[in-house]
């Protein structure tokens, strides 16, 4: 994939997908803007890239704080070609009858505000422009229930159907809109799922798990127009015919 000074901002781009899809888009020739709470790994990560990467702190669940990333990246690079809603939250993986309240309403905060904020600062420039990608991360848990994960699958849901709605409205306007699924990925957020010892995911084996580089690569590719049948829809690396369009296997 050719995305040679393509403008792409990352949110949750401190690790797992969020890091490895920093590294898939900027090889791709894309200049990168590295989106998260944790400044100092941004910041790192920014670094290895090189000059084609600007880190900025952000916290997604605050609309003005997302505004001003998308302004902050326009003035070092241009106009926003991709955003990609990669920002996420599993807390708490409890019981629905026994679940902090607080813990909660923080991962709807991140999962389904988060990506509503980015839609929301996003999507006026791209229309007035009549072009723009924006991919929302999405879960098998945004089609189905998973036991103590109410708020995660809750959230996951609505993301799912905010990428439909975005779709329905803006796609006329010349903007793609479309989301990944990608399974189970090898990431800390994996670590903290088996600790739990809830739901048969946390059984799974290390190895069941698919590379954060899979899910990237994936992202680079569903920015091409061989994704577009996947338009208001989820993209799902479980599918095989996905895998071998990306060069998976």
């Amino acid at each position: 994939m050719d995305l040679k000074n393509k403008v792409v901002l990352i949110t949750g781009a401190s690790r797992g997908i969020g890091a490895a899809s920093a590294r898939a888009f900027a090889d791709a020739g894309a200049k990168v803007a590295l989106v998260a709470r944790s400044g100092g790994q941004i910041a790192e990560l920014a670094a290895e890239i090189g000059e084609a990467a600007i880190a900025i702190p952000c916290d997604v669940s605050s609309y003005e704080d997302v505004v001003r990333a998308i302004d902050e990246t326009v003035s070092a690079f241009g106009p926003l070609d991709v955003f990609i809603g990669n920002a996420g939250l599993l807390d708490p993986i409890s019981h629905l009858a026994e679940a902090d309240p607080d813990a909660w309403g923080k991962t709807i905060d991140v999962n389904l505000k988060g990506v509503f904020n980015g839609m929301r600062a996003a999507m006026p420039d791209m229309i007035k422009r009549g072009k723009g990608t924006i991919i929302t991360i999405s879960s098998g848990a945004a089609h189905g229930p998973v036991e103590a994960w109410s708020s995660y699958c809750s959230s996951k849901a609505g993301a799912y159907m905010l990428t439909r709605c975005a779709d329905k409205e803006a796609r006329e306007h010349g903007l793609r809109i479309l989301g990944l699924s990608p399974g189970t990925v090898a990431t800390d957020m994996q670590r903290d799922i088996k600790a739990s010892g809830i739901n048969p995911v946390s059984q799974l084996e290390w190895s069941d798990h698919v590379p954060p580089e899979w899910p990237a690569r994936t992202l680079v590719w569903m920015c091409c127009e061989e994704a577009d049948e996947f338009l208001g829809d989820d993209v799902s690396l479980r599918d095989e015919r996905v895998r071998k369009k990306v060069g998976l296997i």
